[in-house]
């Protein structure tokens, strides 16, 4: 199942922007301190690394995905997720936008 929304959420109003604007994501924050972001990357190749483990949930749009020392890419579509370990790296390859939730921790 695809999430389709969020209530009861802080946003925080500035976007995180990286790689020159081909990923634009914002932070929400849950009533019990829960964080995750919410946001878009454009088509690219990307590299991605991480502090704590995360989960990316595809919400619209498709990837594919490759982790740190594996040589496959895994196709990702809307109501797929994928674990990547923390303080690690991933790859993300996007032909068109794709729309996730980082489900973080």
């Amino acid at each position: 199942m695809t999430t389709e929304k969020i209530d009861g959420v802080s946003v925080t109003a500035r976007a995180n922007v990286y790689f020159d604007g081909k990923c634009v994501s914002h932070g929400i924050t849950f009533p019990d301190g829960t964080k995750k972001s919410v946001g878009v990357i454009l088509p690219a190749t990307l590299t991605f690394n991480t502090g704590a483990p995360e989960i990316m949930e595809c919400v619209g749009g498709a990837c594919e995905y490759k982790l740190d020392g594996t040589d496959a890419w895994v196709k990702s579509g809307e109501g797929d997720k994928f674990s990547v370990p923390g303080n690690s790296k991933f790859e993300i390859r996007v032909t068109e936008a794709y729309h996730y939730i980082c489900h973080f921790g």
